[in-house]
């Protein structure tokens, strides 16, 4: 055990921008990235009141020198310090991704970034072009990627256990937002329906996007074209809250894409099933130790994580044994440890193990060119259009 502990990595020096008191993803992101102990948050900018940031990271435990008032700070700061910040987490609203990310990727700091990449497309191709300059790395928060039964899915997909595939259909609903809560002064559906904050991509860029780099993450097809309807049914809200889309993939497959914010009795509700011409697959997230495989012609056989039929692919990531729980916090350890893969290997100069994988700049890009498509298709009428990238 001694030798053990004395050859394990040192645990990646960790910053955080965003997530002081009383925000829910921060603490999910802290948690995620101590849970095999592959970080330590030595340093943060967790609020843009600076009073607020230095109570919640003393809270946290950070020296009082490194609670910076602002994120600019705490980058140039960082950036000289011996024995800095290796990597940020930003677990801002939408429109401070950009700002943020390019200043720490401008200081030389490796960005795991949340979910979307940035507020506009415009700004996703400007920080594109900053990640490429700085040789750094940027990961993207997708966590549901990170599940261990969406791995093994990716996997039968990739050896062919489905044929060629034909169909690719994801839901993600919630019913959260059935109301105006934003008009009651709650702080996440607040800046989650403000343009200016959430970007002009409301239900389809908070949720949506998670069902669409899902689906594309399993059955490894891109999008070529999207057709949209969405719709604000709560009246006075200035982003969309529900969104209908048909999907063209390369090579002929078809997709569609259910979201909503506004459908009584779903609290998460988020699922994807793949259809080739051998078999189909089915799994959801409220059950994500399962997953439903059947060959064509037949019965339908369950898939549990670790059982009988569980893929190395799958079995890689997961945290506990089977038949033990395992579902969101594990699937964004999972991002967080293949983060650090790729940090460790960058130290040392080479590549990370081909199995490591995790969203990144590519599924940023395709991300917010999907919520750009969305929009322009549904104000055109909802006429086919092509994403600016694919």
């Amino acid at each position: 055990m001694e030798e053990q502990q004395q050859h394990a990595p040192e645990p990646i020096r960790l910053g955080m921008v965003g997530g002081g008191q009383g925000a829910f993803i921060g603490a999910v992101h802290r948690i995620a990235a101590r849970l095999d102990g592959a970080f330590c948050l030595t340093a943060g900018a967790l609020s843009s009141d600076p009073e607020r940031a230095l109570a919640s990271g003393l809270e946290l435990g950070l020296d009082r020198e490194r609670c910076y008032r602002s994120f600019e700070e705490m980058a140039q700061a960082e950036a000289i310090r011996p024995g800095g910040i290796e990597a940020v987490a930003i677990v801002t609203p939408n429109h401070m991704h950009f700002p943020v990310a390019k200043a720490f990727l401008e200081a030389g700091i490796h960005v795991i970034c949340d979910k979307p990449m940035t507020g506009s497309l415009a700004e996703a191709e400007a920080l594109a072009e900053a990640v490429r300059h700085s040789g750094k790395l940027f990961v993207l928060t997708h966590n549901y990627s990170g599940y261990p039964m969406i791995r093994q899915a990716r996997e039968m997909v990739r050896r062919r256990d489905l044929g060629t595939i034909r169909l690719v259909q994801m839901e993600y609903l919630q019913d959260w937002l059935t109301e105006g809560l934003e008009d009651t002064g709650h702080k996440q559906a607040g800046w989650r329906t403000d343009p200016s904050k959430s970007g002009a991509g409301g239900c389809i860029g908070d949720i949506g996007t998670h069902a669409y780099q899902l689906g594309s993450f399993v059955s490894g097809l891109h999008v070529t074209e999207v057709l949209a309807d969405l719709t604000r049914f709560v009246p006075g809200r200035r982003v969309d809250d529900n969104a209908s889309v048909l999907l063209r993939y390369e090579g002929g497959a078809k997709g569609m894409l259910w979201a909503s914010q506004v459908a009584p009795g779903n609290e998460n509700g988020l699922t994807l099933r793949v259809y080739g011409d051998r078999g189909g697959l089915e799994w959801q997230q409220q059950q994500p130790n399962h997953l439903w495989f059947t060959p064509f012609g037949e019965p339908k056989r369950l898939l549990t994580r670790g059982g009988a039929g569980a893929t190395e692919a799958g079995l890689r990531v997961t945290h506990v044994p089977s038949g033990h729980p395992e579902g969101y916090l594990e699937g964004f350890a999972t991002l967080y440890n293949e983060a650090a893969a790729m940090i460790r290997a960058t130290r040392q100069g080479h590549a990370p193990d081909k199995a490591v994988t995790a969203p990144g700049l590519e599924d940023g890009l395709c991300g917010m060119a999907f919520i750009d498509a969305c929009i322009r298709s549904s104000g055109a009428g909802s006429v086919w259009t092509t994403p600016a990238f694919t």
